[in-house]
């Protein structure tokens, strides 16, 4: 059976029917859906311009993937920090209570923050940069949660971070881009491409692309959503009728999940 209520930032596969046109994207601009969702974006926006302005002097190509630096690892580090902000505000605005360290601290690590991958198909997203040069322009950093493996680019964050001196090197343009795409990819499984902006929302001319894949958050990377959700994982429902309820929202309950 299908889902009947969207869960707190969690976007997801919908089933086709009447008015799911509408219905698979318009609750996500509800001010009950997530709190402060266009801070989340801003700042990964920030983060982009920054890459931005590193390829001006770092060619983003195979070439280039070992490339390592301290405005890299800056980068890196602000990038990262800003993905636990996103798995935290996931788990926190559904149902999670956190286990405890010996010092009574809640305990938030990317074991706890794998969960999410079960119910967001992380590792099942691909993303594109098209000004990439050469064969490694497609990034899934998640990939490996789905074989129960590591994310590589995560243990470097954290070994970079502890001991720069030794392993500052990890801090390389490979590690933080599949990081700034797994930021993008977190931000793509909670709000879909909706950036918030003030701006007047107009109808784009589909059709027509250059480029493989979707437009991204921020129009600078492309992006594959998922495919392999399930009837029983889908949304289902008419946001125009659903709307005006007052618990028009559920609650994904992660301690559930192992």
């Amino acid at each position: 059976m299908s889902l009947l209520k969207p869960y707190h930032r969690n976007f997801r596969g919908f089933i086709e029917g009447p008015n799911s046109g509408y219905s698979m994207k318009a609750y996500i601009i509800d001010k009950e859906y997530a709190k402060s969702p266009e801070h989340f974006v801003r700042a990964f926006l920030l983060i982009q311009d920054d890459l931005k302005r590193l390829f001006e002097y770092v060619e983003p190509s195979d070439d280039s993937k070992a490339t390592y630096s301290y405005r890299i690892h800056e980068l890196l580090m602000r990038t990262c920090i800003e993905i636990e902000a996103n798995f935290k505000a996931i788990l926190n605005e559904n149902i999670y209570i956190p286990q405890k360290d010996r010092f009574n601290n809640d305990i938030y690590n990317i074991g706890v923050y794998k969960k999410i991958n079960v119910t967001h198909h992380l590792s099942s997203y691909q993303v594109s940069l098209p000004i990439w040069n050469g064969a490694s322009k497609i990034f899934e950093p998640f990939k490996n949660w789905s074989v129960g493996g590591s994310l590589s680019w995560y243990q470097a964050y954290n070994e970079s971070k502890h001991n720069r001196q030794e392993l500052f090197k990890k801090a390389n343009l490979e590690n933080l881009l599949n990081a700034v795409t797994a930021l993008l990819i977190l931000l793509s499984s909670q709000f879909c491409d909706e950036d918030f902006s003030p701006a007047s929302r107009t109808l784009g001319v589909s059709g027509y692309d250059y480029h493989e894949m979707s437009p991204a958050l921020g129009d600078y990377f492309r992006i594959s959503f998922p495919s392999d959700w399930t009837d029983a994982e889908a949304y289902e429902f008419d946001w125009a009728a659903l709307k005006n309820a007052a618990d028009r929202f559920d609650q994904i309950d992660f301690n559930a999940i192992p």
